[in-house]
């Protein structure tokens, strides 16, 4: 031990950032970890056709279902507990038929709706507020 002072780090309730939320596809960041930004989100039908060139996304459900469409017509649903990493480069669509909630883990750099810009598309700015 170095004798060092090391500062209060505090606990982050993800159930509470959940409830905290208001809008259906507007995640917040709750954490970072490294060059990583930890995020929940409120989901509620389908989202958009869309792909990040340079990052891959996770995707983890809290509560609900969620089911991610890939180009190819496959899908994965995925229930609480569940994670699912979509690759770089790979278009995928998340659709929600009920309300679900989910964690994302996303490079810092991960434009919310990758190539494709929309009137939900939030800035990461948005995102921190």
């Amino acid at each position: 031990m170095t004798g060092e002072v090391v500062p209060m780090i505090p606990a982050v309730n993800i159930d509470a950032a959940l409830d905290a939320l208001t809008e259906h596809w507007s995640p917040k960041v709750i954490a970072r970890v490294n060059d990583q930004y930890v995020k929940v989100a409120k989901l509620k039908g389908e989202f958009v056709w869309h792909r990040h060139d340079d990052e891959d996304e996770l995707f983890q459900v809290i509560r609900g279902r969620l089911r991610i469409q890939f180009e190819d017509g496959g899908e994965t649903l995925l229930s609480p507990g569940e994670l699912c990493v979509i690759p770089r480069g790979v278009m995928h669509n998340p659709v929600a038929d009920e309300e679900c909630c989910i964690l994302l883990i996303e490079t810092v750099t991960t434009k919310h709706t990758g190539d494709v810009e929309t009137p939900i598309t939030r800035s990461i700015a948005e995102q921190l507020a």
